[in-house]
């Protein structure tokens, strides 16, 4: 939330950016429109939990070792290569049971 809350402080114009209640303000309407949000999607955690599962290992495991070894393709030694490997493979077997175990909730509740 905080990225979100700076770029619309950002908006303030600056005669009224050194008060602290535009700031209280809009981080409390995030907070607040986040929670009614929450509160009205059915199965919100189990859907972030899938997103959750899907994008997180692929942005901190998979993706930067992918770059790493597309960047120095002939550079990189063999023992480079295989512990990237080993990453690369880490995140996509931890990212296929994370999908898994939400998708398998997901039509749990929905079946019941």
């Amino acid at each position: 939330m905080s990225p979100v809350a700076m770029s619309l402080e950002e908006l303030i114009p600056s005669s009224h950016s050194k008060s602290y209640m535009y700031s209280i303000l809009i981080r409390t309407v995030l907070v607040v429109s986040t929670l009614l949000v929450g509160l009205s999607i059915p199965f919100f955690g189990l859907v972030m939990a899938l997103i959750g599962s899907l994008l997180t290992m692929l942005v901190t495991l998979i993706l930067p070792c992918a770059c790493y070894l597309s960047i120095l393709k002939g550079k990189v030694s063999a023992f480079q290569g295989s512990m990237c490997a080993v990453v690369i493979g880490v995140g996509v077997v931890s990212s296929a049971f994370g999908t898994y175990s939400a998708l398998s909730e997901i039509v749990q509740n929905l079946s019941s």
